[in-house]
This record gives C-alpha cells, structure tokens and sequence, in this order.
C-alpha cells in the first residue's frame, strides 16, 4: 500500500483526502494547506493529519498529490521530484510550458511517475466509447458553466476548456497545424468564454467552445468520422453512437435507410453501450497507484498533460 499526503485542502483536495483515505491502495497520511485556519477546520472536521510544512509531507509519504493553485503547481512537484516522490497533479499540469517540460525532466532524473488529472479520461461516457472513437475527422465541443469565482484567477481555456483538449489529443493521432482562436473577458480580468479551431496536419478540425458564465451547465462533445457519428454527454454521463453500413438488396422495412445522389444505399443503425457507473477521481488515482506498483505507463502521462497546455497556451495566444 503507497503512503499519499494531499498539497491543498481547498474544494477539490477535500474531495482527493477523503477518496485517498476510502481507496484500499493507499495510506492517507495527511495534509498541508497553507492558511492555517483553513487546515485546523479541515483537520478538526475529518480527523486528518495536518503537516506543518510541505517538505514534512513530503518527507512522509510515497506519493505527494498536488491539488494546489495552478501557480504553485510548479514549485510543489519540483520538491516532490527531487525527494525521489511519485507525483499526481491536477490540471493544468503547470503555469507554463516550460515549467511542464522541467517536471517531465526531473521526474525522468530522479525515476519516478507522475500522472496529471484530466479526470475526464475516466468519465464512463467517455470510457464506453473511446475505443469506437477511430480517426475523426470532424470533432464539436461546448463546455459551458455557470459563474463561480473558483477558477476565475486563470482564462476559461485553463479553466474548462484543456479537459477538451486532452480528450481530443487522446483521439486524433496526428500533429496540430493551424489554431485560430477568439476570448471574451466578460465579469472577469482573464476571457470567460472562448471559442477555438484546431486543425490537424490529418485533416482533422475541432471546433471547442467553452464558457464560464453561462445560464446552464453543458459538457458535449461530437465526433465525426467515416460511417459513424458519436455524441458524448460528458455531464449526463450518456452517450449515443450513430453507424452507417452499406444496405442489404433485401432490408426490414423499419430499416432507416439513406440513399445519396450517386444511388448508394446505407443503413442507419445504433449502438447502445453500456455505461458502468464510477468515480472518476477515485479511478484516475487508483490507476495511478497501480501504474506505480505494476511498472506500467500512467493512462494521462505528464508529456499528455503538457501537450494540453501547450495547445491551450496556443490558444490564449491567439485571442
């Protein structure tokens, strides 16, 4: 069993200490947060240890969880890696590229792994059918969210949009080309909504919209490919998968059948798979723990985590 301390009981370490203490492979040793009056509540409330130092927790532990702001990302895992720690990071992996590429290089130095939480990896939407997802050619994306003050501190492509951009560059096995981009700062000082194009050298374009302001929350994303088209509700954890075939000389006829100018004939027929109910935060960090003990690739590796940022860096860029 690895010994995990958690840096950072705001919202979302709360959420990592209490799934870490729950999981049968790990050892919850504790905390450090560094407002003090925050940590004693948290400590008080759910009877975990509070550390009095991040070098003191890490000291104590195998695996240092890192779910700090996005500015301290860098200078946590960087303590962790040259104490010879295995390090798991919320996303964004880092402030900047470079920082990314320096973690990636120390954790290479000291032989450790490090695993970056693009949770929805482990969304079981998206799990039911990634494997169906084969070379798409057309990709659509709204991730829309009401106003809430956590996270407003980076633009909304840091925010919400990177767990698109993960999930794509997961799919389209081939390099970004061209990225044209558009940002709106609309209650805060960085952009609330924003709107992207990625095109890849394949041909492949994906259109992702994200929004932080927005009346209702919304977490979509389509793909197109040849024959098929997937829809994934990221939100409602649903899914539904469109296919075409070339229709049979003799078909039902409840069949749906297309036919196109040319006089093809294709049937349109749908997939059902099954979605299996999960935490995905609970699995991201057991499969990180098992990627440990069984010398195996992390599923989202820190070289994933930071092509994600560098694409959303291209993007902010671009504005």
């Amino acid at each position: 069993m690895l010994k995990a301390g958690v840096l950072g009981a705001g919202h979302l370490g709360k959420i990592h200490l209490r799934l870490l203490n729950q999981s049968d492979k790990y050892e919850l040793a504790g905390f450090y947060d560094p407002n003090q009056k925050n940590a004693q509540k948290v400590s008080k409330e759910f009877g975990y240890k509070s550390f009095a130092s991040v070098d003191e927790l890490i000291d104590a532990v195998d695996v240092v969880d890192i779910v700090t702001p996005t500015l301290s990302h860098f200078e946590c895992a960087k303590k962790a890696l040259e104490k010879g720690k295995h390090i798991f990071i919320e996303k964004p992996i880092a402030n900047t590229v470079e920082e990314a590429e320096e973690i990636i290089a120390l954790a290479e130095q000291y032989g450790v792994k490090g695993q970056v939480g693009h949770v929805e990896r482990f969304n079981p939407a998206f799990t039911a059918v990634k494997d169906k997802i084969s070379n798409p050619m057309f990709i659509e994306t709204h991730r829309l969210a009401e106003f809430n003050p956590r996270g407003t501190d980076v633009p909304v492509v840091l925010d919400l949009m990177i767990h698109d951009i993960d999930i794509i560059l997961s799919l389209v096995q081939s390099p970004v080309k061209h990225i044209n981009a558009s940002g709106v700062s609309v209650i805060s000082n960085s952009p609330d909504i924003a709107n992207a194009r990625i095109e890849f050298e394949n041909g492949c374009v994906a259109n992702l919209t994200a929004s932080r302001i927005s009346l209702k929350n919304m977490r979509k994303s389509r793909f197109f490919q040849k024959d098929a088209y997937i829809s994934v509700d990221f939100l409602e954890k649903q899914v539904e998968v469109v296919k075409m075939k070339d229709a049979p000389k003799k078909f039902d006829e409840f069949a749906l059948i297309l036919q196109n100018a040319e006089g093809l004939k294709k049937q349109i027929y749908f997939e059902n798979p099954k979605i299996l109910a999960n935490n995905a935060i609970l699995d991201e960090l057991e499969t990180f723990a098992s990627a440990i003990t069984e010398h195996t690739t992390p599923i989202v590796t820190l070289t994933q985590g930071k092509e994600a940022l560098k694409v959303a860096m291209q993007i902010i860029a671009s504005f």
